[in-house]
This record gives structure tokens, sequence and C-alpha cells, in this order.
């Protein structure tokens, strides 16, 4: 009886570890259609590549205002943020709320699901 417990619990563990590359792939791809959708009309995915909106290539993890070669507001560069996933979620939920003088017009993510789903994405953009 311990040996089929014990070959079950291998065979679940084996089964869940095929599992979570598949999850994960599902998840960047429906942060990547988050991001199509609300984000990539003024942001670029790729590096260097900045558009109405600096690049969101390495934006996790990197003090707000410092992308190379794009024009920041003045409340943005002096905002002190760091985009964290828990910032960015804080921010994308309501920008104008975190810098209320920032360049950008977008009003916000308003579904956690979206935010949780993009700033995942985001966070595979090294």
């Amino acid at each position: 009886m311990k040996t089929r417990l014990y070959l079950f619990a291998i065979a679940a563990a084996g089964m869940l570890a095929l599992a979570l590359p598949a999850n994960a792939q599902d998840a960047a791809q429906a942060g990547a259609q988050v991001f199509k959708t609300n984000c990539a009309v003024c942001h670029s995915a790729d590096p260097d590549q900045n558009r109405i909106g600096p690049s969101l290539f390495g934006v996790v993890g990197r003090k707000a205002g410092t992308a190379p070669n794009y024009t920041y507001s003045d409340a943005m560069k002096n905002s002190g943020l760091t985009w964290t996933p828990s910032q960015l979620d804080t921010y994308l939920t309501n920008p104008k709320g975190v810098v209320a003088n920032t360049k950008m017009m977008f009003l916000g993510l308003k579904s956690q699901d979206d935010r949780k789903a993009v700033i995942g994405y985001l966070a595979t953009l090294k």
C-alpha cells in the first residue's frame, strides 16, 4: 500500500511539473494579449524602441523615468518609483493617481487579472 501511494505521489509530481511550463506559457500569452490590446499602441516590448511612450523592455525592476532615449515628464523622472510587480499593479490601476502629472493618458487596467497577466508578461521582457 505504501509503495502504491509513493508511486502515485511521484506520478502526480511529475504530471504537475509537466503542467507548469504550459501554464506559464499560457500566462505569458495572456499577458502578451493584454499588452497588445492595451499597451502596444504607445509602448514597444522591444529594447530601445520607444514610441509615444518608452519601451517596456526590462521595465520590471527599473527605476521610473530612466529608459534610454525617452523624454519623460518631470513628474515621472522625479517620482522615486521603481517598477516592482507591486508598484506596477498600483500604477496600472490608476496611473494619474500614482503620478499625477505623467504624460501617460491611459486610464488604467481595472481588471486585476489583466494587470497580473501583463505584469507577468513584462517580467519576461529581459
